[in-house]
């Protein structure tokens, strides 16, 4: 039986962090499964518009990657969410495998990246490694994308366990709770003089480079600087980390051995 392994991801348009983040935690599972061929899908319609008209690279969907597998006779197909919460993106995966669901004889889907209580505590240790050593005040900011969808909740749970292990570390979202104002109002009240800031993403995008770590007045930095803070930015994805990558692969691994019933 032809055995395929589908990595989906959002995507982005930077080639580098693709380069960097995307190709080196699909590396990482394609040697961890060396009997299956490797295909990839990006899951934001706009990354993949602006990658085919800017640069003619053409990255399947989710749906019409699994249409290609299917046509080219893979019938056992593992695929691996690089997602870091179970929001929308992660559901457009589900979306599109329950479309298929009885044509191809065994589908395995593995978790995004915070998915049970021990994948907190384990990306909380993969965060500390690639962490700064913070002096006493000093605190590492780490900005999320965030999301309307419930699963929001992961962001500020990471961070109340993050405080509640002592680590010097904060959580914020770009799009939902807990926003930069609550967390410059909790640095406010801790002795703190600079702020580490890294992304709390899969990739070093967008996000990163312009809303983080920009002179733009509305950027992270600029703002926290406002506040009075010395910045400094680390502009580097969580899939350069190659526990993180780890994390991916033992996702997969969780689910492989077994059928999924969808």
């Amino acid at each position: 039986m032809k055995k395929a392994l589908l990595t989906i991801s959002f995507g982005t348009t930077y080639t580098e962090a693709r380069e960097r983040n995307i190709d080196a935690c699909e590396r990482r599972l394609a040697a961890a499964f060396p009997d299956r061929v490797a295909f990839r899908a990006f899951t934001s319609g706009m990354v993949l518009r602006k990658l085919a008209q800017r640069d003619g690279l053409f990255i399947d969907s989710p749906q019409q990657a699994l249409e290609k597998l299917w046509r080219q006779g893979y019938r056992d197909v593992a695929i691996q969410s690089l997602h870091i919460i179970n929001g929308d993106e992660y559901e457009k995966i589900l979306h599109h495998a329950h479309a298929w669901r009885g044509r191809f004889d065994r589908l395995h889907i593995g978790a995004p990246l915070l998915n049970d209580e021990r994948d907190y505590g384990r990306l909380m240790a993969a965060l500390q490694a690639q962490m700064p050593a913070p002096a006493e005040d000093e605190r590492v900011v780490f900005m999320g994308h965030g999301t309307g969808h419930h699963a929001f909740a992961a962001y500020a749970c990471l961070d109340h366990m993050l405080d509640a292990r002592g680590i010097p570390a904060l959580i914020g979202a770009v799009e939902s709770y807990p926003d930069l104002q609550l967390v410059i109002a909790r640095l406010k009240t801790q002795p703190v003089r600079k702020v580490h800031l890294m992304p709390l993403m899969l990739v070093a995008g967008d996000h990163a480079v312009n809303d983080m770590a920009s002179d733009k007045p509305d950027s992270w930095k600029s703002r926290l600087q406002g506040a009075g803070y010395e910045c400094r930015c680390w502009v580097q994805g969580l899939g350069e980390n190659p526990l993180v990558q780890q994390l991916f692969v033992d996702h997969l691994l969780d689910r492989v051995p077994a059928e999924v019933t969808l």
